[in-house]
């Protein structure tokens, strides 16, 4: 079923991002200081996580400092390292979960991550936006125009690649404009060195294009046409079809159809510290009325809009309490976290037994990785995403 919320089927030293007790109320306890990484500045995910940290700083006097990240790299390396506590990001998540794009080399892997929470926003997490001059109105039409790449940003490009792919498209079909960053796609667009973006419906850099000379116009993807829909899905299992109803130049009583998937989700690793993470949960959850109006689609982290069941990457134990307490953790929900799990587990399994012997040349290794990858997950009998990037 279709509906306007589809909910899915997800520098600081160590001690101070782990040590619990320097600020609470009403037993909630959070660290004095916590770091998140997050998409770069004036996007509605780094939006929503500094409202986020207005209201942790009000209500628990705890500083949030929020880490700009221009790519999928910057975002989870402080993650993995242990610099930040959570990572408000998007699908590079599942990547890093998958040990796919960039992070198929040797230097990454799968990473066992976790998630807390996650939003669904009354826009989309990522769909097409060009310049209304551009005279693009449906997938179709995208063949042969100029299509902003992200340098450094493989989750993004992925997601155009599905997209394009509900047409039957691929980057060969459009002419490829490299960019060196988010902002610099939005850049590209306005300057008119390129016609189509990639990003959220409601991302503030798009009312940017809409206030520039050439307007802006979103790509429709229409829900009617199922074998484009399976196309897309293919690529991206964790994208549903979506009405949305926020962004720039969309009438909000009727919407556009598109696709979504969690954007910002709450990321964290599998050894972050239970309580840290429990009482973010919690905090996020009670608090959630004092933040949903502050930033573009940040009434997208409601509790109604944690679909527990149908997440593709497990939550965290310390979310999981929250969720047990709040009487919301289901069979179901338990069932697909251990589905969740053992997909981690399989993955983490191939990569160890790859890595014993892998060639050292960084293309022959992330090759071999490729082909060793798809071969454990189909031996499972679970779902690829893809055989090769």
């Amino acid at each position: 079923m279709i509906t306007k919320h589809v909910f899915l089927g997800s520098i600081l030293g160590a001690a101070s991002l782990g040590m619990l007790g320097t600020a609470a109320a009403d037993d909630v306890q959070l660290p004095g200081t916590m770091v998140w990484s997050a998409y770069p500045t004036g996007t509605s995910g780094y939006s929503q996580a500094v409202a986020i940290g207005n209201v942790l700083q009000n209500e628990y006097n705890v500083n949030l400092r929020v880490i700009p990240g221009r790519n999928d790299v910057s975002r989870l390396a402080p993650l993995r390292a242990g610099r930040v506590n959570f990572s408000a990001g998007g699908s590079e998540a599942v990547y890093a979960q998958e040990g796919m794009l960039n992070f198929g080399s040797v230097d990454w892997g799968p990473q066992p991550l976790r998630i807390a929470l996650w939003n669904i926003s009354d826009g989309c997490s990522f769909t097409m936006a060009t310049g209304a001059d551009a005279g693009i109105e449906t997938a179709a039409d995208l063949e042969g125009k100029r299509v902003t790449w992200v340098q450094g940003a493989p989750s993004l490009n992925n997601a155009t690649r599905a997209l394009l792919d509900y047409a039957n498209l691929s980057w060969d079909d459009v002419e490829k404009v490299e960019v060196g960053g988010y902002s610099g796609s939005i850049e590209a667009v306005i300057d008119n060195r390129a016609d189509a973006v990639g990003g959220s419906c409601n991302s503030a850099p798009f009312m940017r294009i809409e206030s520039s000379p050439r307007g802006l116009q979103f790509v429709t993807f229409p829900h009617d046409d199922e074998e484009a829909i399976e196309r897309v899905r293919a690529h991206l299992p964790w994208y549903v079809p979506h009405v949305a109803t926020d962004g720039p130049t969309i009438d909000p009583d009727e919407g556009i159809e598109v696709f979504t998937s969690p954007y910002p989700m709450l990321a964290t690793m599998a050894d972050q510290d239970d309580d840290v993470v429990y009482n973010t949960t919690r905090a996020m959850h009670e608090h959630y009325d004092n933040y949903k109006d502050s930033a573009p689609g940040a009434i997208g982290w409601a509790m109604d809009r944690q679909d527990l069941e149908n997440a593709f990457v497990p939550y965290h134990d310390g979310a999981i309490r929250y969720f047990e307490e709040m009487g919301l953790w289901t069979d179901a929900a338990q069932e697909n976290q251990d589905r969740n799990l053992k997909r981690q587990d399989v993955l983490q399994e191939a990569w160890d037994r790859y890595v014993e012997d892998a060639p050292t040349d960084p293309e022959a290794f992330q090759e071999g990785w490729m082909s060793a990858r798809y071969d454990a997950l189909r031996e499972h009998d679970l779902v690829t995403i893809a055989d090769s990037w």
